[in-house]
């Protein structure tokens, strides 16, 4: 049985010029240990489906579907059940590690804080905890280090400590939302692979939110490509590496930069994302697309199975045509 079942989750927001459609029909699921990428350009709908799981929308946000965790319905179920989920079972770290540390309060204020009201423990047993936390992830001089502020820490340090703060309570399903955006290179490759370690050492699943596909290479087990909040294409992540079979995966890989390409300018995708105020027909991706057919702007294609594998695709072009 998967960890985590999404079964035709759709996320919609109410605004003043209208109906945002900000997530269509998208399922996946993720088993225990395995670690998914979801990959896309902002705007894709990458966070608003792991918000929508984790009942973290915005007031004006509302979410239809079925997200079930160990086999039970989490999405929409009461504030109080989700709280005591999110507590013990499913943790995420946010972006900017900045705005969700409290710069007023110690670290070791915020991090006891977690153990003491979702697990009943002491003061003085929470802070042990925290600290070994803290060496878990490799925080040096732990010990004194974890009395300090938020401000006192390096961008990657906070990171950590977020990444620690959200290990706490050893969940079984870690959410990291672009946990590198704010990093320099060298950081963020620390980061990710301290994340694939702690995820070893836990044994624990992770779904894994970024832009960045040079962040998922040999990072994840399994990859799900979004585009205008539908699933573009998913699978292995080294079978979708060595074979994209969809022009938008095949337009990702080709905006990342190579040390063993010689080109001066960087290749992009033309054109710009849809408007989720008015759902394409056809494929989101068509007006960007030069393989599009006239099918494409009037149909929706859907997400088809490629062959013998577990490698699944949504086009209308036949695959021969684009690799």
């Amino acid at each position: 049985m998967s960890l985590l079942e999404v079964k035709n989750l759709k996320v919609e927001f109410e605004t003043a010029d209208g109906v945002v459609n900000a997530v269509n029909n998208v399922n996946f699921s993720i088993e225990e240990g395995k670690i998914l990428a979801i990959v896309g350009e902002s705007g894709s709908g990458k966070s608003q489906t792991v918000f929508a799981m984790t009942g973290l929308l915005d007031h004006n946000g509302s979410a239809t579907g079925s997200v079930k965790f160990e086999g039970e319905e989490i999405l929409n179920i009461s504030n109080q059940k989700l709280n005591q989920i999110r507590a013990e079972k499913i943790a995420m770290i946010f972006q900017d590690p900045m705005t969700s540390l409290n710069p007023y309060v110690r670290v070791s204020d915020q991090m006891t804080e977690v153990l003491v009201h979702h697990h009943g423990a002491s003061k003085s047993d929470a802070l042990k905890q925290s600290i070994n936390m803290l060496d878990a992830v490799r925080i040096p001089d732990a010990s004194n280090r974890i009395r300090m502020y938020p401000h006192e820490f390096s961008g990657g340090m906070r990171q950590r400590v977020m990444i620690a703060m959200s290990l706490l309570c050893k969940p079984k399903l870690l959410i990291a939302d672009e946990p590198t955006t704010a990093l320099d290179v060298t950081v963020q490759a620390q980061i990710m692979k301290l994340l694939a370690d702690l995820q070893k050492d836990f044994g624990m699943s992770i779904i894994l939110i970024t832009h960045d596909l040079g962040v998922v290479a040999g990072n994840s087990d399994d990859m799900l490509v979004m585009y205008g909040g539908e699933i573009m294409e998913i699978g292995k992540t080294e079978n979708i590496y060595s074979a994209p079979t969809h022009p938008y995966t095949q337009g990702l890989m080709s905006a990342v930069p190579r040390l063993d390409d010689s080109e001066e300018r960087l290749i992009t995708i033309p054109g710009n994302p849809p408007n989720m105020m008015k759902s394409p027909e056809g494929c989101p991706f068509s007006p960007r697309c030069k393989f599009a057919v006239d099918k494409c702007n009037s149909d929706s294609p859907a997400l088809l199975k490629i062959g013998n594998s577990d490698h699944f695709r949504s086009c209308h072009v036949d695959k021969e045509k684009i690799l």
